[in-house]
């Protein structure tokens, strides 16, 4: 869960989320998007995809990120047992 939230904790990544929960796309369509270079890139979807956040599927020459909600779930059923929890 540590990952997760590490993953979470910069805006650049969220903003990856949020493309990616509209469509699957390549390292090179999200980093068209950001004003950061192709390496700042691919460390950001590599913290990603250790935390879980996203997958990815190579096609061809390219590798297409997807959102990987599973995980978001267990986070959220987490937070929502801590919340719950705190009001016995």
């Amino acid at each position: 869960m540590n990952t997760v939230f590490k993953a979470l904790n910069d805006p650049i990544r969220r903003a990856m989320l949020d493309l990616l929960r509209e469509k699957d796309l390549t390292a090179g369509e999200i980093a068209e998007r950001f004003p950061v270079g192709k390496p700042t890139i691919s460390h950001h979807l590599d913290l990603l995809k250790q935390a879980g956040l996203v997958t990815a599927e190579k096609n061809g020459q390219f590798v297409y990120y997807s959102l990987n909600t599973t995980v978001l779930d267990e986070m959220l059923k987490w937070l929502l047992d801590l919340r719950n929890g705190s009001e016995k």
